[in-house]
């Protein structure tokens, strides 16, 4: 398949077109530096394409014999304190950059896309609740689910398409970028702990099982509708610092104070402090199955020096 990604370049769009591009597909690219690409986009079956404003709409070309769309844009949403600046940059990089992609596919495309796959986040979903959640659950109305809703009906914009796919990402783990790769340092120092309490719990899923997800989408059209990108085993923070320290055989014994990250990252900070149970309902009746389902299973994948 010939392929359009957004957000190729980021943390899970580099991993998913090196998987893309093993398995022979052929990749267009949309990036502001076209000049400055990961070496894995040095390959003949890369066209990169320069979209240096997302306000406006992306080169016609780009889209110029593609089965597909994965778009996975969109700012670092923990980069930087929420200020009102911020959280405008993080809705013109969802919402609006999806908008204009969708309104070139429409006016350009006399047959239709085969997917249209686009990323949205858990956090669409209510926080500090005990009930577990799924594809069905009632939404919520704080600022991350408002952007996830808008983002949604961005791509919803789309109408020359066969499906569409919405993946609401959980935590992806991996240690070498993302979240993890941030609390690592404290942690490899033996200076990591959990947070407050620790009885908050992350939803989340590893890298490489959030990369199969968007390719199994991507080539079964069974694929369609609403998915949480999340594991069956939600952890709560005592849980998940306790098998990260075991993972690199360090103690675990240093509790982070919750209102010094309140005090750090101001309304950010929800990211890392509030507690959601996020799994799916629809993934298993798909015949999804995660590599890593577990904590424990992740982390010796990342961490097993053997």
């Amino acid at each position: 398949m010939k392929i359009l990604i957004t957000g190729a370049t980021g943390f899970v769009g580099t991993r998913l077109s090196e998987k893309l591009l093993n398995e022979g597909h052929e990749l267009h690219i949309l990036s502001r530096n076209t000049s400055h690409l990961p070496p894995v986009f040095n390959h003949p079956n890369v066209k990169a394409f320069s979209w240096q404003d997302t306000s406006t709409p992306p080169p016609v070309e780009s889209i110029s014999g593609i089965n597909g769309v994965i778009n996975l844009m969109g700012e670092n949403i923990a980069a930087k304190r929420w200020s009102d600046e911020q959280k405008k940059k993080l809705h013109s990089s969802r919402v609006e950059s999806t908008i204009q992609l969708t309104s070139v596919i429409n006016q350009n495309r006399s047959t239709p896309l085969d997917f249209f796959i686009s990323s949205s986040a858990v956090g669409i979903y209510p926080i500090n609740t005990n009930e577990a959640l799924t594809e069905d659950s009632k939404l919520a109305n704080n600022f991350l689910a408002s952007l996830c809703k808008d983002w949604e009906a961005a791509a919803h914009t789309l109408k020359n398409c066969k499906r569409t796919v919405i993946v609401r990402t959980a935590v992806v783990l991996e240690a070498h970028g993302g979240a993890l790769a941030k609390m690592l340092p404290p942690f490899k120092l033996g200076l990591g702990g959990p947070i407050g309490t620790g009885d908050h719990v992350m939803s989340w899923i590893h890298l490489d099982d959030l990369v199969d997800l968007y390719v199994k989408a991507a080539a079964d059209d069974r694929y369609s509708g609403i998915y949480n990108g999340s594991t069956s085993h939600p952890v709560d923070n005592f849980h998940f610092t306790k098998a990260l320290g075991d993972a690199l055989h360090r103690p675990t014994l240093i509790p982070v104070p919750a209102a010094a990250l309140k005090i750090a990252f101001g309304e950010m900070s929800s990211v890392i402090l509030d507690s959601q149970a996020v799994v799916s309902k629809r993934l298993p009746e798909a015949g999804f199955t995660f590599q890593y389902p577990t904590i424990e299973a992740a982390f010796a994948k990342m961490f097993d020096k053997k």
